[in-house]
């Protein structure tokens, strides 16, 4: 959809890391005003529901820097360059979780934060987990604790606002969809 449509006029990077980078682009508004936009580029992610045999989700819990705090989540990490979504899915649900699966299930996707960021994280199912013969390490600045929940203790966990961020919640919501007790 291009209705409203900004054209760039010029692009500043300002800065360019391991996970994103930051430009501010000048633009041509639709009624011909000129304004800025602080743009954070971000290569996509992907996010796992894992539920065990027993009917329990799996979640990771770790400290997120940004919020100062520890939050409970799904698995989830970065696509790496020409990486497909389902190859990163696989690949944090080994890493972060210690489970392999040969089904995941596409849910959807959707963009976290689009009044700055391009990011988009893309959601996968599964409920037919298998416990890894070896375990694979998570990367070397990640620490995380496996919990599982059933979902009546993950509607808890949000209320309590343990479980705070938006694929999370999301995920919570699908399995309620679905019907899951």
């Amino acid at each position: 959809m291009r209705k409203f449509e900004e054209k760039t006029l010029t692009t500043e990077k300002i800065f360019d890391g391991k996970i994103i980078s930051v430009q501010v682009d000048e633009v041509k508004l639709p009624d011909g005003n000129v304004s800025k936009r602080e743009i954070v580029k971000h290569p996509g992610a992907v996010a796992v529901i894992p539920v065990t045999s027993d009917g329990k989700i799996i979640f990771v819990e770790q400290f997120r820097k940004p919020l100062d705090r520890s939050l409970i989540e799904i698995p989830a990490g970065k696509i790496e360059l020409d990486e497909a979504p389902e190859v990163t899915a696989k690949r944090e649900l080994e890493e972060e979780t210690g489970y392999t699966t040969d089904t995941l299930t596409y849910v959807t996707s959707f963009f976290t934060s689009p009044g700055f960021s391009n990011e988009i994280i893309h959601i996968y199912f599964t409920d037919q987990l298998q416990k890894l013969k070896n375990e694979v390490a998570c990367d070397e600045d990640e620490f995380i604790e496996l919990i599982e929940l059933t979902l009546p203790e993950a509607e808890q966990y949000m209320t309590d606002k343990l479980i705070y961020d938006a694929k999370t919640v999301y995920a919570i919501a699908y399995l309620k969809l679905l019907g899951m007790r």
